[in-house]
C-alpha cells in the first residue's frame, strides 16, 4: 500500500474527504517526525512505539573493493511493534 491507497483508504473508513484524510496523515507524520527529532517517543497503546537509538560509529567494508572503510555514528528510528498489532499480524 502506498500513501495515496492509504488516503484513499482513510477517506473511505472515516466518511471524510481524501483532502482531510490526507491532512490528518501528514499532521500524523509531522508530528512524529518533530518528537522524534527532539529525542523523544511516540507511543499508540496496542499500535507500537517509536523512539529513537543512537548507532555508534564502526568499521565496514566496501563490498566492491573490499576496502576497509569508516561508518560514522547516527541516530536511527526504530519501531517496537504492541502486542495487538503483533498478535493481528501473526
Amino acid at each position: 500500500m502506498n500513501k495515496s491507497e492509504l488516503i484513499d483508504a482513510m477517506a473511505a473508513d472515516a466518511g471524510i474527504s481524501k483532502v482531510a484524510a490526507k491532512a490528518a496523515l501528514e499532521s500524523l507524520t509531522d508530528n512524529v517526525t518533530k518528537t522524534l527529532k527532539k529525542g523523544g517517543k511516540v507511543a499508540l497503546v496496542g499500535w507500537g512505539t517509536w523512539s529513537v537509538s543512537k548507532r555508534n560509529a564502526r568499521t565496514g567494508r566496501n563490498p566492491q573493493t573490499g576496502e576497509t572503510i569508516k561508518i560514522k555514528a547516527k541516530n536511527v528510528v526504530r519501531f517496537k511493534a504492541g502486542s495487538k498489532f503483533d498478535d493481528a499480524v501473526n
